[in-house]
């Protein structure tokens, strides 16, 4: 059993040796631990520090692609050097290392695809009452979203087993921890959560520069995500309240014209209600349409995890 534990980076020469310092280097029912780190194009001596250190993986990318693509690199990584388990942590040093155990415990019982630390948001000192409140609304709707319980949404100390590693696509640049679990609810895997402990805040949140941002990219990236994966669903929802507003609509056009007022003076009422169903309609073909797109998703999805499988039980590292 073979344990990689990836850390994205970017600038974190101060606090990366701290985090490391924290991390287990045995761990009952593991065989292997070796660490990983991914560069995101980092300008300080990130790589150095890493190498000084004792990493024995450095993904380097050549410019700063954000936390989304230095997560996936990470992954693919992990999975070239044959990983089992893989677990992302943060480079600030947020997350206590000694709770790697906890995390990959439901694993090593076989009972999990993917295990996420829930560090109690609304308890976490160093949060202010907003930002407590966003991370309890923002769990809720993802939660509505994916289909599974998630007390918190937004936590990046989590693990995956290599079936799930192997099955995980990010496509958004802006952060993999709401599409992950969207994309884990709607494929049904096993998602749990369990508590862990954080550590006194280092520095301000980089991935969270403004509160304005922070909500339109989060926001975005779950309404993206869902309709990925939900096409259908949400398309049908869209076409059936434009449908029976004009049938609504229409019905007050009719409720008049069988009155002794008539017609006259309703007539927008009937342009209205028919331009509601003709374009209700249109927006649920539009949904039958996405859904028949999502089949092929899957069946390229499918591919792709079968071609992911086959290119690394040929690479020569996946068996050392």
């Amino acid at each position: 059993m073979k344990l990689i534990i990836q850390i994205p980076c970017y600038n974190e020469e101060g606090t990366l040796p701290q985090t490391l310092q924290d991390l287990p280097r045995a761990l009952p029912g593991v065989d292997q631990i070796e660490w990983l780190v991914v560069d995101d194009g980092s300008t300080d001596n990130t790589v150095q520090v890493a190498q000084a250190s004792g990493v024995e993986h450095v993904i380097r990318l050549r410019q700063n692609q954000g936390l989304a693509r230095a997560f996936l690199a990470g992954l693919e990584a992990a999975l070239r050097v044959g990983a089992d388990i893989i677990v992302n942590t943060d480079a600030d040093n947020q997350y206590q290392g000694e709770d790697v155990e906890r995390l990959i415990a439901p694993i090593l019982n076989g009972q999990v695809d993917m295990v996420v630390g829930d560090r109690g948001v609304s308890t976490v000192a160093h949060f202010s009452f907003v930002k407590r409140w966003l991370q309890r609304m923002g769990s809720w709707v993802v939660q509505q979203a994916a289909g599974v319980s998630i007390p918190d949404a937004t936590s990046g100390f989590r693990a995956l087993t290599r079936e799930a590693a192997l099955r995980t696509l990010v496509l958004s640049e802006y952060s993999y921890t709401l599409e992950t679990l969207i994309q884990a609810g709607a494929r049904q895997m096993a998602v749990e959560y369990v508590p862990v402990r954080t550590n006194p805040q280092t520095r301000p949140s980089r991935l969270m520069r403004s509160l304005p941002q922070y909500l339109m990219h989060s926001g975005l990236t779950i309404l993206r995500t869902y309709t990925l994966y939900r096409a259908l669903r949400v398309f049908l929802g869209l076409g059936g309240i434009m449908i029976a507003a004009g049938v609504l609509v229409g019905l007050r056009f009719l409720y008049f014209f069988v009155s002794s007022q008539g017609a006259a003076g309703h007539i927008q009422s009937l342009i209205l209600a028919a331009i509601l169903l003709i374009v209700g309609f249109q927006v649920c073909l539009i949904g039958l349409m996405a859904d028949l797109i999502n089949f092929n998703r899957k069946i390229l999805e499918e591919i792709l995890y079968r071609v992911r499988r086959m290119e690394l039980e040929e690479d020569p590292e996946d068996s050392q």
